[in-house]
């Protein structure tokens, strides 16, 4: 394959996707394209030798027609938004500049040099999506499937909801080779620490409250981040043009449940891990005390979501797609990645 223009690549999901990439593919060059706002890191890609790091904004057509054009790029896999709901509700406007004007920039430079001036070269613009479009579940409802009407119930989601159909309408009416994944709820290794799983570690690492929306029993899918790079890849290889694939770790989880667990391996940790009490003297557990003990009840998220599940029947039957990852394994390996991995994250906790 050429070389791919992967934007939004020092962030979470596309920083592990890079690593993912240049493991499986050692002989693809790499283009990454990232603001490097908040989310965005440099250190996360940092030693990937086939990764080159160009900061830019995706909102700047020129550019990313100047580096489709001078590196023969001909795939584009666009992990690049503004994904955290909580800050969606404070301030959308960034959500819809980034999430529907630069997916819509990206889609005009594609178009542009694949199809005007490339006369249909073969190509493909994979477009990473949430299941958050689809809205909320009932206990009883089943699962999100491709063909679950759109209900986005939070700026965020209604912005990717809409660069969704943008990449839709790409396909229909120019005839761009799109293909859009709506992933679930990841976790994993270079998570920015705003997310619940990183944000919770973290938080009882340094014995600060951990608060829990409402009741904590809203109910999220999750996804190892390694399993969805394995996705993407399914879906490059042998996703269909114009077709949306569901992509699911399989593991519903209620979010104490979550924050449970998190708690019960901080408190095994250190209990395991010698000199981890004197790197962390401020966490409960550093003086024999629970974890748990740190859980907050605070006022419940506007529009919050209660349950999100992901039917990935589709994916399995055309792209072979299957989890690998448990979540119980998956976020034992995140934790130790935390705390094995302190460099990465501590200059993060003064964004």
């Amino acid at each position: 394959m050429p070389d791919l223009l992967v934007t939004g690549g020092a962030g979470f999901i596309g920083g592990n996707f890079v690593h993912y990439w240049a493991q499986h593919h050692p002989d693809d060059a790499i283009v990454v394209l990232d603001s490097l706002t908040y989310a965005g890191n440099a250190a996360t890609i940092e030693g990937v030798e086939q990764a080159k790091l160009v900061v830019g904004d995706i909102r700047d057509t020129d550019l990313v027609e100047r580096l489709l054009a001078e590196r023969s790029i001909t795939t584009i896999v666009h992990f690049a938004a503004e994904s955290h709901v909580d800050r969606s509700i404070s301030g959308p406007d960034a959500f819809i500049d980034t999430n529907v004007t630069g997916t819509h920039s990206l889609l005009k430079a594609a178009r542009k040099l694949w199809l005007d001036t490339g006369s249909g070269t073969p190509h493909r613009f994979h477009h990473i999506s949430t299941d958050e479009v689809y809205g909320s579940l009932g206990p009883q409802d089943p699962a999100f499937s491709e063909t679950t009407p759109y209900a986005p119930n939070s700026p965020y989601s209604a912005s990717k909801a809409a660069s969704d159909h943008l990449v839709r309408a790409y396909h229909h009416t120019y005839g761009l080779d799109v293909v859009t994944s709506n992933c679930s709820n990841n976790y994993g290794p270079y998570q920015f620490p705003e997310k619940l799983i990183p944000l919770f570690l973290i938080n009882a690492l340094h014995g600060r409250p951990l608060p829990i929306y409402g009741d904590g029993m809203n109910v999220r899918d999750w996804l190892h981040v390694e399993d969805h790079c394995r996705a993407i890849e399914a879906c490059l290889a042998h996703g269909v043009p114009g077709e949306t694939y569901n992509i699911g770790g399989g593991e519903e989880v209620p979010n104490m449940a979550v924050i449970d667990t998190i708690c019960a391996s901080v408190d095994r940790a250190f209990a395991e891990i010698d000199g981890l009490a004197d790197r962390f003297p401020e966490a409960p557990a550093a003086h024999g005390k629970p974890t748990n003990s740190l859980k907050t009840f605070v006022e419940d998220r506007k529009g919050h979501d209660r349950r999100y599940a992901i039917d990935e029947t589709k994916a399995r039957a055309e792209l072979g797609y299957a989890p690998q990852h448990d979540f119980a394994g998956g976020l034992a390996g995140t934790l130790r990645w935390y705390l094995e991995n302190e460099g990465w994250w501590r200059p993060l906790m003064r964004v």
